[in-house]
């Protein structure tokens, strides 16, 4: 039995309205086309498997959306079968859906399928390996992650736990039993390592030293950072490096211990044009206060507006800087700790 095949049936246990059963089968067909028009699969078309199999409509039972009044709650259990019907479209639009807010905070959300299916090809996972999620949000990447490899080889973790409690519950509604743990993700999870795969779902600082220590030599540590998509290769316990993704991506920070500074605010005297570039405002997230920004703007300009994919990380016991190019080239800029 191959690692995709769970031996399960991929509709037991389902929940949810019975007379949208046919809907949500059409819709997330037609979620899965649109993923794989985006290229997302190319690089590894095994995860298609798992965006055709595992309904995204269970782990989101309400989710809200903003409008012109603050945010709309749509419901899954709703009286009326045309609001129902709008949840489960809405449900299943490649698009990222809040799904906690607190005080008008976002807390947690389902992320926009075509990136988790761009993240998860870019993991490059093989059968039996290890995979730790930071950040469970609603279970459906977990989901994922299970159908692919196996319940026995994910494990997820968030800090909140009532974040956890409904994850758990989503998975189980869909089949899937993976570790889910109520733990501070910065901290990792060392009674389940070592890992293979680390992926965050949440914005970092820099990469947590005991991520890369519960990691194997070799392993692939894939973070949201700086608006960006970060994949470092573990070498050993103290050293990491890698580039970043050409792809925007855009998270909820870290709660507990590593959570990120808010962005800088592009400031005066820059032209509206670098101040428009969502590639300028990647380098000064990134370079975090090291450069002003009409010094960011000066490098900018020089390095004909360097994409994401020029720009890397390195961790080096207890040391850690982002980079333009090569990591001992003359751009450099000093993250946080690790």
């Amino acid at each position: 039995m191959g690692a995709h095949d769970t031996g399960r049936d991929d509709d037991k246990g389902l929940t949810g309205p019975a007379d949208l059963a046919p809907l949500a089968a059409a819709e997330r067909a037609a979620l899965v086309r649109v993923i794989e028009a985006s290229g997302a699969f190319s690089p590894d078309p095994r995860w298609r498997d798992a965006f055709t199999a595992v309904p995204r409509h269970l782990f989101v039972p309400y989710y809200y959306v903003s409008g012109v009044g603050g945010y709309e709650r749509r419901w899954g259990e709703s009286r009326d079968p045309r609001t129902r019907e709008r949840w489960l479209r809405g449900a299943y639009e490649d698009t990222p859906l809040a799904t906690r807010l607190r005080d008008g905070e976002l807390l947690s959300s389902s992320s926009q399928p075509s990136l988790m299916a761009l993240m998860l090809a870019a993991l490059r996972v093989e059968d039996g390996y290890r995979v730790l999620e930071i950040g469970a949000g609603t279970g459906y990447n977990a989901a994922l992650l299970s159908y692919r490899l196996g319940d026995a080889y994910v494990t997820t973790v968030d800090l909140d736990p009532e974040i956890t409690e409904s994850a758990r519950a989503h998975l189980a509604a869909a089949g899937y039993h993976p570790t889910v743990v109520t733990g501070d993700g910065a901290r990792g999870v060392p009674e389940r390592a070592p890992f293979d795969r680390i992926i965050a779902t949440c914005t970092l600082a820099s990469i947590p030293r005991a991520w890369i220590g519960q990691c194997r030599p070799g392993a692939l540590i894939l973070a949201p950072m700086a608006t960006g998509l970060v994949v470092v290769t573990v070498r050993d316990a103290g050293h990491a490096e890698g580039r970043f993704l050409h792809t925007p991506a855009f998270f909820v920070p870290l709660r507990g211990e590593g959570r990120p500074d808010a962005e800088p605010t592009v400031c005066g005297g820059v032209p509206r044009r670098a101040r428009d570039s969502d590639l300028f405002r990647f380098l000064l997230a990134l370079t975090r206060g090291t450069l002003d920004p009409q010094e960011a703007y000066a490098l900018w300009e020089r390095e004909g507006m360097p994409g994401r994919e020029r720009y890397g990380i390195t961790v080096d016991d207890g040391a850690a800087w982002a980079w333009l190019d090569e990591p001992e080239g003359p751009y450099a800029w000093p993250l946080p700790a690790p």
